[in-house]
């Protein structure tokens, strides 16, 4: 990306706006997992959120972890670990913090709920919005995390740009020739 033009701008606002929106994304679902039990409008309490369901459906080439992490040892771990998890990666992402590193956390648990749940039928799906065959949003957001990682989106905008030029500035101090006293 060259620094200057307009169209400069644009793809470094794209890139950025893209990590952030897929940031809140990773750290609403975290949030709102973490946040359970709630209150439904009508004043009734919401059951306590667990990856019980979706584990026990799994039904892809990793079907089988999927449900040994919904056996009764694993799941109160995997229930408290995966919300924890997706907030941090969201945290990371919108921030732009460890931009690397969450966009890597991202592209991990992607890998993982798509693998899941790989869509194979191409037909409607109970609670599910949308006709999938093999691409479904899983997929479709996972490459979005391939593109923010592959154009290092933190060094664009985002707290890594401070650790970026202070790095930067240590190493251009040290390269300096000494000033001799002549």
């Amino acid at each position: 990306m060259g620094h200057g033009s307009r169209g400069s701008r644009l793809e470094g606002f794209s890139l950025v706006f893209l990590r952030t929106v897929i940031g809140w994304h990773f750290l609403y679902e975290g949030y709102f997992k973490l946040s359970l039990p709630g209150w439904t409008r009508a004043g009734a309490p919401l059951a306590h959120w667990s990856a019980a369901g979706y584990l026990n459906n799994a039904s892809g080439p990793f079907a089988s972890l999927g449900h040994l992490f919904a056996s009764p040892g694993l799941l109160h771990g995997i229930d408290m670990l995966l919300p924890i998890g997706l907030l941090l990666v969201g945290l990371s992402l919108i921030l732009g913090l460890f931009t690397q590193l969450g966009a890597w956390g991202a592209l991990g648990f992607l890998t993982l709920f798509y693998l899941t749940a790989i869509p194979t039928t191409g037909v409607p799906q109970p609670n599910a919005e949308g006709n999938y065959l093999i691409v479904n949003k899983t997929l479709i957001e996972w490459a979005a995390v391939l593109v923010v990682m592959a154009f290092h989106t933190g060094r664009i905008a985002g707290l890594d740009t401070l650790w970026t030029r202070e790095t930067t500035n240590a190493v251009a101090t040290e390269k300096r020739p000494a000033m001799s006293a002549a």
